[in-house]
């Protein structure tokens, strides 16, 4: 896997570059096929607090791309969400790989 992070306005610092990487293994675990993973961390310069951290995505997984992204007034908090909503793309991409085989037919004698 392929994994690049990078930041906006922002320094990625040896912790934070740990904490993704620590939460993009969820994704692996439960798809195992991830070619590609690009993260891009953001802090826009907003009056309003909320939303300010933001979180994007991309995933290249075998037979797919995915996007998630995610805001939150804390960049953890924003990294969390999207990780969640990656997963769930994920698990729903394996489903659908795994239902695509059709059960023989029955023979009736």
């Amino acid at each position: 896997m392929n994994l690049t992070i990078s930041g906006h306005h922002l320094e990625v610092t040896p912790s934070l570059r740990s904490y993704v990487t620590s939460k993009l293994d969820r994704i692996v675990r439960h798809f195992d096929q991830v070619v590609d993973v690009k993260v891009l961390l953001t802090v826009e310069k907003q009056k309003e607090k909320e939303g300010r951290q933001r979180a994007e995505c991309n995933i290249h997984v075998k037979g797919t791309d995915m996007f998630a992204e995610s805001s939150n007034a804390d960049l953890y908090a924003a990294v969390d969400e999207l990780v969640d909503k990656l997963d769930r793309q994920v698990v729903r991409h394996k489903t659908r790989l795994q239902e695509h085989h059709h059960e023989a037919p029955k023979r009736i004698m």
